[in-house]
């Protein structure tokens, strides 16, 4: 994101968490796919699902809802894996429901507030407002910074 920092713009890939709607770099999502069949881990924080064999490549599965302090996503037909790559490991990131491909101008986002509705700033770049909503720009090194 450091190009959209210096003026231009971001693509974000948008989902929900609960009610909350939050988006990403596009470049950062690997895949975006249905629940899978997991193993669970012993011993793991309670926001680590279990774990993946996806194509040969092992995944960290988090519920991103425990993970920023909110409740657990809820496993239904909406919900999805977000594949990202943080440094070189792959961790899905469950989400309640995929949104849209929304263009962010970086000069319009906004630094984000200690909280966005119930989630905890500090995992946040900033806050994009849409002509109706206002997508919290996930900082998903941040978030994934003690899974590596």
């Amino acid at each position: 994101m450091d190009k959209a920092r210096a003026g231009g713009t971001v693509e974000l890939a948008t989902f929900y968490v609960g009610d909350a709607l939050c988006g990403m770099d596009i470049l950062k999502v690997q895949e975006i796919n249905k629940i899978m069949e997991m193993t669970q881990v012993p011993q793991a924080p309670d926001y680590v699902m279990g774990i993946l064999n996806l194509r040969g490549q092992i995944v960290t599965i988090i519920d991103l809802g425990k993970k920023l302090g909110l409740s657990s996503i809820d496993v239904d037909e909406s919900s999805r894996n977000i594949i990202v790559n943080s440094e070189n490991e792959y961790i899905g990131l469950l989400v309640s429901q995929i949104g849209d491909v929304v263009q962010a101008d970086w000069q319009k986002v906004e630094r984000p507030p200690a909280n966005i509705g119930g989630l905890q700033g500090t995992f946040f770049k900033g806050v994009f407002k849409t002509e109706d909503r206002l997508i919290g720009i996930l900082d998903a090194d941040r978030v994934l910074a003690d899974e590596n």
